[in-house]
């Protein structure tokens, strides 16, 4: 079927329309999958969900034009980013309820989207070899992988956060059993995950003044995914501050009565701190 030159403003389904009207372009459903980038079978799969409206029909034919194109453009980037077809549903329901569609994603983006800026890298096998050393042992590269630490491609393993990676290099070649680095990480995730469970809890509260299985009205969302932009990055802060702050303690008690007893061992005496420490009374102790 010939296509007509574009124009904005479809043509009704009667077919004895003026020829007046302003022409646009028609497609046959074979057609229509060509120029979508999709299938035949996925156009009758959307129809029968509701997802695409019907064609225009003209006697046996059907006849779709370009709404129809970008509605099935519209679906195949949602299918991309990760949204199931009932995602997808759900989004096209809330356009044609009056959200704008740039806000819902933009919504999405404020809550789920990645906290991290860092783009992920790939290594190959010598890269990590070069970084670890003799610890990258197989075992330990299983781990890493059990972790999400590292992601198998192939030959070559990807890492989401190359800072991090490069990090645990570098202890690992101050001496810290590559092992142990990767027990402390199994170890400390669960901790972790409450904690952002606590912080994300905070952010996504924001929606609790809503219904919960509804959206946002419409007015409310840019302001919405404006404030949930703003505290992300203090959530962030908050976590960095109170790492450093249980660090802080937790050498000072460590590592601090380590160095305190060579230093007794050494000199024959307490340091000064430690006798200070030894001292002062404990917390939550009476006297006798």
């Amino acid at each position: 079927m010939p296509n007509l030159p574009p124009s904005s403003p479809p043509a009704p389904a009667d077919s004895s329309h003026p020829a007046s009207a302003a022409p646009r372009n028609e497609y046959t459903v074979d057609e229509l999958a060509r120029v979508s980038d999709t299938t035949v079978r996925n156009v009758r799969a959307y129809q029968d969900r509701g997802l695409l409206a019907p064609p225009e029909r003209r006697g046996r034919v059907g006849v779709y034009d370009d709404t129809h194109v970008s509605r099935l453009k519209l679906i195949n980037h949602l299918l991309t980013r990760g949204y199931t077809l009932a995602n997808i549903q759900d989004l096209i329901k809330a356009v044609d309820e009056g959200h704008d569609l740039r806000s819902i994603l933009g919504l999405e983006t404020a809550i789920g989207g990645r906290w991290s800026r860092e783009r992920p890298r790939k290594y190959s096998l010598v890269e990590l070899m070069q970084m670890f050393g003799d610890k990258a042992s197989p075992g330990a590269l299983a781990k890493a992988v059990e972790l999400g630490l590292l992601e198998r491609n192939g030959l070559s393993f990807v890492s989401g956060n190359p800072t991090a990676l490069a990090a645990g290099a570098t202890m690992a070649k101050e001496g810290i059993p590559l092992a142990d680095l990767l027990d402390a990480v199994s170890i400390a995730r669960p901790h972790f995950n409450a904690v952002a469970k606590a912080l994300v809890d905070l952010v996504v509260r924001q929606l609790d003044r809503y219904e919960a299985d509804a959206l946002p009205p419409p007015a409310d969302v840019p302001a919405l995914v404006d404030a949930i932009w703003r505290l992300r990055p203090l959530a962030s802060v908050l976590v960095e501050s109170e790492m450093n702050r249980a660090l802080e303690e937790a050498s000072g008690d460590y590592l601090g009565g380590r160095v305190a007893a060579i230093m007794e061992k050494k000199l024959g005496h307490p340091a000064q701190g430690e006798v200070a420490k030894r001292a002062a009374p404990k917390k939550g102790k009476g006297k006798k």
